[in-house]
């Protein structure tokens, strides 16, 4: 019985489709990794423009609450002041919140401005009860007219944490939700304030709500990554056809 080798054409044919194979994966990766580089550079973009905006507008002078929201979508972290009165039985603990490592509760109050309208009042964080199954010792709450100092947040920057009875569904919803966690048919803003004082001392937030970190982040680097990952690519695809 003859066994014929194969031909030198056949060799020819199967390293030349071998090349091609080789080459269309790396140009894959290669593709992959630049988009990859691509979206970590937008993503630092994005970053660097959005503290840039927060440094900004937390550095301007306070402003009236009913001016900052004829032009709400440009006051987002700018201080404001009003005045009207805190609805303490419309409450909500906004579990999930830590302050220096500690675990415990934001406390988040309705607000009647004295401008007609109604709104969320994020008064800071406060600590758990001494046993899990305790309720946290809440601050007091004036029934008085009272003037505030907050910085005005908008809906899709809501803090997105667990709420008592409340899941989250990430699609910027968060105030009709917290409407619905405290039982209350008054329509509120789509905004909410991180409070900052109180004309009324003993309602100033001992640890008030903090500024995010204002960092751009390793996104930059990430870039830089990626197009390093796609040179190694074609530098392979380089060496491996050399050897060939």
């Amino acid at each position: 019985m003859t066994v014929q080798n194969p031909s030198p054409d056949s060799h020819a044919k199967e390293s030349v489709l071998t090349s091609l194979i080789a080459t269309l994966v790396a140009a894959g990766l290669v593709l992959l990794c630049l988009w990859a580089s691509q979206w970590q550079y937008q993503r630092g973009v994005d970053r660097h423009h959005r503290n840039f905006v927060i440094s900004h507008h937390v550095a301007l002078a306070p402003e009236n609450l009913t001016l900052a929201v004829t032009h709400l979508a440009d006051s987002e972290w700018r201080t404001v002041t009003t005045s009207g009165v805190f609805d303490s039985k419309h409450q909500i603990l906004l579990r999930n919140r830590y302050s220096e490592g500690k675990y415990g509760f934001d406390l988040l109050t309705l607000f009647h401005d004295e401008a007609g309208i109604t709104y969320w009042v994020d008064r800071g964080w406060i600590p758990p009860g001494a046993t899990a199954i305790e309720s946290p010792a809440l601050p007091t709450t004036s029934s008085q007219r009272v003037s505030i100092t907050g910085r005005l947040r908008l809906q899709q920057s809501l803090p997105q944490g667990s709420f008592f009875a409340v899941s989250t569904s990430g699609k910027g919803d968060l105030v009709s939700k917290w409407n619905a966690q405290s039982d209350t048919q008054v329509k509120t803003e789509v905004f909410y304030l991180d409070l900052l004082t109180v004309s009324e001392k003993s309602m100033t937030p001992s640890v008030p709500v903090v500024l995010p970190e204002l960092t751009d982040g390793p996104h930059m680097a990430y870039a830089f990554q990626w197009i390093f990952f796609a040179g190694l690519v074609i530098y392979g695809r380089l060496l491996l056809r050399r050897s060939r």
